[in-house]
């Protein structure tokens, strides 16, 4: 094995310092000359005809300098489907729904001038069950439409279903589904506005997808009458992502049409509560699921149907059931597949992607049936995922390339640690689940790139300007450790800034468990062309042909005779101050060999794939159906951890994010109203809810990832839910199909139990 100085190693965060001493500035922080504050006004109903908006009391407070509605903005459109539009016009479709913003000298007088619009409703009948807003006679959400549904239809169908089902020994058919959570980022939404006296806009704005955003907002811009103008997109520290922030939102455009209106910058932040109900969800989904293998255990079909909440609006959680058909073509070999989904128009809220992007559901329905068929057809529930597991060199039937798997080796690995054969106490059970995620890029736009450009001085120290966005997962200190690495530098010699559109190059965005493999591969190809110039300088100096020289201790050597060396400040000022002069920069795009899916849904969308196999030891209270988790093993394949300190993390963080998911997280709508906006009423897990958790990892050194690493940023959190399912219905003998599994729900299940066995 290489041996390495800064790759693998366990190298604290570049910013931790800076953040736990309050250095960092958050949206929250950023305070410009002049600045105003902006307040949106929100729909009182989940469906409703907007007769009339009166404003002139609003407008007379002292201290309001704008007030816009529906019909003082252009026609932008935002969203996947371009279906939304930063203040509505003719009807509300949602609680969220925005009707009115205010711009005033401060948030208080903003908020007062909130409370002073009279909004005039006619209310409409409203549809929050997707299945009944199927029906021919449902309401309307958009009338242009003529249907609730949908009109992508997400259909796959490989091999022969039908005939695979009359061959199979043993089959399960059951129906599971999954509720509204929400992503919980500690830093809550906000945007600045600003223009410049030419109309140029800069916006300062918590957002994952930069570049993407810059877009968006170029096209808001044209809709404004403000061609060829520039967009500056400057993002602060993000307080967490998870997906929340990978599209554009209406507080965003309604901060530049109100900076715009005023000539003064515009800042609009959410609290709390707002954040509850005026940011996006994880999709709620309703799945019915038929698993079927022969008498040898091997997988012969799947058969999944899904419906899906698309809620008011489509944003990116309309695009999951793409997703989701990875885990249901891909996790084992399965020969015959057929997949139908729908998403379906509501007046409730709109999802928007959310960690693991669709496959968390899907998983928990198919890792929960592989263990009600391995009770069906009397295999050991871990021997009938080894007799299924994927292995490197298969190719799967939406033709994903899988190029190193060790999935078997996490199967074992988790098996062993749980102890499962060991003897058993009375309420107490093991769970299984197992999981394949995106790990080399994921081609869902027509790039799936990043750019880097590195500037090196003549002390040898490196700017590194990344499009790469570090919401708090790491991202800065992996490409610092994989160019420290490959220039023979200290990763305290590599300063990165990925912050501003004005100075980093283009990236498609933190989504997708992405950027150690694609910004890591961006940053690796701008470092050897640094270092093949540095190479050339040394030679010359050295006396030694380029490809004999190695970078190690900030020097450049021959590397059998180490004693022939050179500091790389001294040779970089060397050649800088010599007669034509040495400028040391380099730029590189990485955009990996992978394919976009066909109309077929095929093809090879990530370069690499990342397996893991969960497990978890739980003791049930029968008495009160509490759930207490005794052990959490996750065991993960990511090809080679850059840091191991920061694949802990995002694995330790993605479990417990599952866990909620579990058993204890969920938006609770009334109607389309979410009636628990705040941590008191949602109950996230805390520090005090933590669970012992092991996370080995098993290296499979992939060829095309940076130093052989995968992505791991996403798959923590996707097969938690059914190994603790799995292990709920291995102690009392009760299978939860919907989640969250609540103690209600779990006393529920025993009751029925037992009037079934009396």
């Amino acid at each position: 094995m290489q041996d390495l100085k800064a790759v693998g190693k366990r190298i604290p965060k570049i910013d931790a310092v800076d953040k736990a001493t309050g250095r960092v500035e958050y949206i929250q922080d950023i305070k410009l000359a002049g600045m105003l504050h902006g307040k949106i006004l929100y729909s009182k109903y989940p469906h409703a005809r907007i007769v009339n908006i009166d404003t002139s009391k609003a407008k007379q407070l002292t201290g309001v300098r704008a007030i816009l509605t529906g019909k003082d903005i252009p026609e932008i459109k935002f969203g996947v489907y371009k279906d939304n539009r930063p203040l509505k016009t003719g009807k509300v479709r949602s609680y969220r729904d925005e009707v009115a913003a205010v711009a005033a000298i401060d948030p208080e007088i903003a908020q007062e001038a909130l409370s002073l619009i009279k909004v005039t409703y006619e209310a409409l009948p409203g549809i929050f069950d997707p299945e009944a807003a199927m029906k021919e006679d449902a309401p309307l959400v958009h009338e242009e439409h003529k249907t609730n549904i949908l009109k992508m239809p997400w259909k796959l169908h490989y091999g022969d279903v039908e005939t695979a089902k009359k061959e199979t020994a043993y089959m399960v058919e059951n129906r599971f589904s999954t509720t509204w959570v929400t992503h919980c980022c500690l830093g809550t939404s906000g945007a600045i506005a600003q223009f410049d006296n030419t109309n140029n806009l800069t916006i300062y704005t918590n957002t994952q997808i930069p570049s993407l955003a810059q877009k968006d907002f170029l096209s808001a811009l044209k809709a404004m009458g403000l061609r060829d103008k520039r967009v500056r997109v400057i993002k602060p520290c993000i307080g967490g992502g998870f997906g929340s922030k990978l599209d554009t939102y209406a507080y965003e455009y309604l901060s530049i049409l109100l900076a715009f209106h005023t000539r003064k910058p515009v800042k609009i932040v959410f609290g709390r509560e707002e954040e509850f109900f005026a940011t996006s969800t994880r999709q709620p989904t309703i799945m019915d699921v038929a698993q079927g293998c022969d008498k040898n255990g091997k997988l012969l079909f799947r058969d999944i149907s899904m419906v899906l909440d698309n809620g008011a609006y489509t944003s990116w959680g309309a695009t999951t059931p793409s997703v989701m058909m990875m885990p249901i073509t891909s996790l084992y070999r399965v020969p015959n597949v057929r997949y139908e989904a729908m998403c379906v128009y509501t007046n409730n809220t709109y999802s928007q992607a959310m960690r693991g992007y669709g496959n968390p559901q899907a998983t928990f329905a198919i890792e929960s049936s592989m263990d009600m068929l391995a009770e069906t057809s009397g295999f050991d529930p871990m021997e009938l995922r080894r007799i299924n597991a994927n292995q490197a060199g298969d190719v799967s039937p939406q033709d994903f390339q899988i190029t190193t798997c060790g999935l078997d080796q996490c199967i074992d690995e988790v098996e062993k640690r749980l102890g499962k054969k060991t003897p058993k106490e009375k309420g107490v059970g093991v769970g299984f689940a197992s999981l394949i995620h995106v790990g080399g890029g994921a081609r869902v736009y027509k790039s799936d790139g990043c750019g880097t450009i590195i500037k090196m001085d003549d002390y040898g120290k490196i700017n590194l300007f990344t499009g790469a966005t570090d919401m708090g997962q790491g991202a800065d200190n992996m490409v610092a450790q994989i160019v420290a690495e490959e220039l023979g530098l200290d990763v305290a010699d590599v300063h990165v800034i990925h912050s501003d559109t004005d100075v980093c190059p283009w990236d498609v965005g933190a989504h997708a468990s992405r950027t150690t493999f694609v910004a890591g591969n961006s940053a690796l190809g701008a470092a050897k062309k640094i270092k093949a110039r540095i190479f050339d300088m040394a030679s010359k100096q050295l006396e030694a042909p380029p490809e004999i020289l190695v970078m190690a201790n900030r020097m450049v050597m021959v590397k059998e005779d180490p004693k022939k060396r050179l500091e790389i400040g001294k040779l970089l000022r060397k050649f800088h101050f010599s007669t034509n002069g040495e400028m040391l920069m380099a730029e590189y795009f990485y955009d990996p060999e992978n394919e976009n899916l066909g109309r077929d849904f095929k093809g090879n969308t990530s370069m690499t794939y990342t397996f893991g196999t969960h497990g978890a030891r739980v003791k049930v209270d029968e008495e009160t159906g509490k759930v207490q988790i005794l052990k959490y093993v996750a065991a993960h394949d990511i090809g080679r951890a850059i840091n191991p300190i920061l694949l802990e993390g995002q694995v330790y963080g993605g479990v417990m994010m599952g866990i909620g998911y579990a058993l204890t997280e969920q938006i609770i709508h009334e109607k389309g109203e979410i009636m628990n906006p705040n941590f008191r009423d949602y109950k996230i897990l805390t520090i005090k809810d933590v669970v012992p958790i092991e996370a080995p990892v098993f290296e499979t050194f992939d060829k095309d990832g940076p130093y052989g690493a995968k992505g791991i940023g996403e798959p923590g959190c996707v097969p938690t839910a059914p190994a603790i399912a799995n292990a709920i219905y291995d102690a009392i003998g009760v299978r939860i199909k919907d989640l969250p599994i609540t103690p209600e729900r779990v006393l529920t299940a025993i009751k029925a139990k037992k009037k079934l066995e009396s």
